[in-house]
C-alpha cells in the first residue's frame, strides 16, 4: 500500500536533500479527511515549489505525556500513519518524541529549534488553531509573524467539515468505531477504517469448525464494537483477500477471553502465522453473541460468511488511498 517515505524520529538524521521543504504539522491521527484537508495543500505548495514535502508529528501522542493515566485509542498507530502518509505522496514524517522537556519550549524556541534550524522549511501548511510550545502559548498569528521573520510562507487551514455541516475529527471517528459504524467511518476517514498487526496463533477451534481464521491481537485501547464485520485482509506479501472478522472475547468458547480479532480468509489454505498483515473493516454483520455450542455457532458462521461475501460483492472504493489500502492487489 504505502508509498517510500521516511520515518525520522532525530532532527539531527534528517537528510541533507529534505531540507528545506514545506512542512505539514499535527497529530494527524487517522489521516482523516478533516487531516488531508491540511495535508493536500502542502502537498500543492510542495509541488509547485519543487521541494520536498514532509510532515511533522509528534510521538507519543501527546494526550499520553499528559494525561497517562487514560487510556488512549489511537487510530493510526506510527507505521500506519506512515503508510497512508506516504501513499497520499509525502516524502518524510518527523516523528518528533513528545515529553515533558519537549512541551517546555517557548513558541519561539520551538519556531528556532524545530522549524528553522531543525527542519530548514521553506513554508508551513497547519490547522487554524494550531497552538504550540510551553502552555500551548503559541498562536496562529504568532507563527505568522515568526514566518515574516524567518523567511518561511505560512497557510493555515479552516475547519474542515462533513457534508451536514459537522467538522470531522478524530475523536468523532473513535466514537462511531465504538458503536461499530465502519461504514459512517469510513465516511469520515476517506477510506475504510484498517488496523494492522502480527498474525498469531490459536486454539485453533475455527478449523475445527470449517473456518480457520487469522487471529490478531489488537491494543488494549482499541474502542472497536465487538461483533462480526465483512473485511478485506492484506497480507505482506501485498495480496488482498475478502473475508468475514470476528472482534470480541468469544463468549461461546471462553469465560473471559482477551478481545481477539479473528479473520476467516475466504478461499484461502496457507500459513499466516507470523506475518504482519492488515484487515480493512467494510461492514458491520452483528454483535458478539454467545450460542449454546458449537454446532449453532458454525451455523450461524456460514450466514455471516454468505452476507460478507454479498456485501464485498458490491463495494467501491472512497478516494485513491481507499484504493491502494483495501481494493488495490485484490486476489479473486
Amino acid at each position: 500500500m504505502a508509498g517510500p517515505i521516511e520515518r525520522i524520529a532525530d532532527l539531527t538524521d534528517l537528510p541533507a536533500p529534505l531540507r528545506g521543504g514545506v512542512v505539514a504539522i499535527g497529530n494527524f491521527d487517522g489521516v482523516h479527511r478533516g487531516h488531508q484537508s491540511v495535508l493536500e495543500p502542502a502537498l500543492e505548495v510542495a509541488r509547485r515549489e519543487g521541494v520536498p514535502a514532509l510532515v511533522l508529528t509528534f510521538e507519543p501522542h501527546p494526550r499520553r505525556v499528559f494525561r497517562p493515566d487514560v487510556p488512549l485509542f489511537r487510530l493510526t498507530p506510527a507505521p500506519m500513519k506512515a503508510a497512508l502518509l506516504g501513499t497520499l505522496g509525502f516524502d518524510a514524517v518527523v516523528e518528533q518524541r513528545f515529553d515533558r522537556a519537549f512541551s517546555g519550549l517557548s513558541p519561539q524556541d520551538f519556531v528556532k529549534t524545530v522549524l528553522v534550524e531543525g527542519l530548514g522549511i521553506s513554508h508551513v501548511v497547519t490547522g487554524f488553531d494550531f497552538h504550540f510550545g510551553k502552555n500551548r502559548s503559541g498562536t496562529p498569528d504568532l507563527l505568522a509573524e515568526a514566518g515574516k521573520d524567518n523567511g518561511f510562507g505560512v497557510t493555515l487551514v479552516d475547519a474542515y467539515s462533513d457534508e451536514g455541516g459537522a467538522v470531522i475529527s478524530s475523536s468523532r471517528i473513535r466514537g462511531v468505531l465504538a458503536e461499530g459504524d465502519v461504514a459512517e467511518a469510513a465516511g469520515l476517514l476517506g477510506y475504510r477504517y484498517t488496523v494492522e498487526a502480527p498474525v498469531t496463533g490459536g486454539q485453533r477451534l475455527g478449523r475445527t469448525l470449517g473456518f480457520p481464521t487469522a487471529n490478531m491481537a489488537l491494543p488494549p485501547e482499541t474502542e472497536l464494537r465487538h461483533g462480526i464485520y465483512a473485511v478485506r485482509f492484506r497480507r505482506a506479501d501485498g495480496s488482498l483477500h475478502n473475508g468475514v472478522a470476528s472482534f470480541g472475547r468469544r463468549p461461546t468458547v471462553t469465560e473471559d477471553g482477551a478481545p481477539l480479532l479473528e479473520t476467516f480468509v475466504f478461499d484461502f489454505d496457507g500459513d499466516l502465522y507470523g506475518e504482519t498483515c492488515s484487515v480493512s473493516l467494510f461492514g458491520f454483520l452483528r454483535g458478539e453473541v454467545k450460542f449454546e455450542g458449537l454446532d449453532p455457532l458454525a451455523a450461524q458462521m456460514k450466514r455471516d460468511e454468505a452476507e460478507a461475501r454479498a456485501l464485498l460483492a458490491e463495494v467501491k472504493p472512497h478516494s485513491t488511498l481507499d484504493t491502494a489500502l483495501a481494493f488495490d492487489g485484490l486476489v479473486v
